[in-house]
């Protein structure tokens, strides 16, 4: 008899959810028994539900082919048949809320790759490897949402997830300002070239939401628990321009950042090359060996060379030097939808399953 977790993706049909498809199809851990999607695809084999909207370059999983595909709706049915699900829906902010709340209140944890939940002060917005000790809230926010084990854990935007990890181990130098852009892949909009001509040979210097996302999300990353809350940090004070950029995966970031401290170049390369966590002490399925991987090289780290690092879920940094307005600048790369979306969230899945989070029904 297995001993893995049952779970459930909603949206299994977007881009997020086919990332996640792959992703679960052989997990050591999860094993998909429900897929959900609109009423559009409901009562569809899977395969039928994405015919002319496979977007990923992997093949379908056989053993998912002919999954049922349920509407996101049937929550008691589906809460029913699994012990938590992901959501990666494509919807209004409010219904994303309430749907995931539905599934919460169904005592059906939720592993949100949604921006709708983020910034409330009760709900855990993780990078596995900066800020697992935000889990601690989930015992607050049962208590408003009046369960015994469904809550909702969220992951924070894509274009955050590059320079976040790198300015998270250089925060015992106490970093006062930054300013990053963020040169963001089409992926990130569920698109891929064929479904985008005017990207060709063209770069688009406004992404909706992306800016403010980046200049905020951090300080929740890095702010306490205090009375019941997750406290926004007040520092640093951060800047961000976000572009879209003719790449299929990958978000590139370029990145200025000044200090209270401010430390030795030295300093810098040997905290991100030493820096460890949970994921990687726990030595869970979808975590990195390392977390961050600093090149030595003046061109590196490259988009189409580097966003598949230790499987799509390392952050690639490099050309670490002095800046004339600010201490020190370098450049950052993630890939999007496996560590900035998909990946993230399972990395969050196996953690939270470690630490006694996710269980069995």
């Amino acid at each position: 008899m297995s001993n893995k977790l049952n779970v459930g993706i909603l949206g299994g049909t977007g881009f997020v959810g086919q990332r996640l498809i792959t992703l679960l199809a052989d997990h050591p851990y999860f094993e998909i028994k429900e897929i959900a999607a609109s009423e559009r695809s409901s009562g569809k084999k899977y395969v039928e539900a994405v015919e002319g909207k496979w977007k990923l370059n992997l093949p379908i999983p056989e053993k998912i082919k002919n999954i049922t595909v349920k509407n996101i709706t049937e929550v008691e049915e589906i809460s029913s048949a699994v012990d938590f699900v992901f959501c990666a829906v494509n919807m209004a902010t409010e219904d994303i809320i309430k749907i995931e709340e539905s599934y919460a209140k169904a005592e059906t944890p939720v592993i949100s790759n949604n921006s709708a939940h983020r910034m409330m002060e009760d709900i855990p917005m993780i990078i596995p490897e900066i800020n697992s000790n935000h889990f601690e809230i989930i015992s607050e926010q049962k208590k408003r949402l009046g369960t015994t084990r469904g809550f909702i854990v969220t992951k924070p935007n894509c274009s955050i997830q590059s320079y976040v990890p790198a300015v998270n181990a250089l925060l015992k130098y106490k970093p006062k300002k930054i300013m990053v852009s963020t040169y963001q892949a089409i992926s990130g909009s569920g698109k891929v070239f064929s479904d985008w001509p005017e990207i060709t040979d063209n770069v688009i210097p406004y992404i909706g939401g992306e800016e403010e996302k980046s200049e905020n999300e951090p300080l929740k990353i890095w702010g306490n628990i205090e009375e019941g809350k997750i406290i926004l940090a007040k520092e640093p004070i951060i800047s961000a321009q976000c572009i879209r950029v003719p790449v299929s995966d990958g978000h590139l970031a370029t990145v200025s950042v000044s200090f209270e401290k401010k430390p030795t170049k030295e300093d810098i390369i040997k905290a991100w090359k030493e820096f460890e966590s949970k994921p990687q002490l726990l030595s869970l399925p979808s975590a990195p060996k390392q977390f961050l991987t600093y090149f030595d090289e003046d061109n590196r780290p490259q988009t189409k060379l580097d966003r598949d690092l230790y499987m799509g879920m390392g952050i690639s940094l490099g050309r670490l030097r002095e800046d004339k307005l600010f201490h020190y600048k370098f450049v950052c790369l993630s890939h999007n939808t496996l560590r900035g979306a998909a990946g993230g969230s399972v990395l969050t899945a196996e953690l939270l399953k470690a630490e006694g989070y996710l269980t069995s029904k």
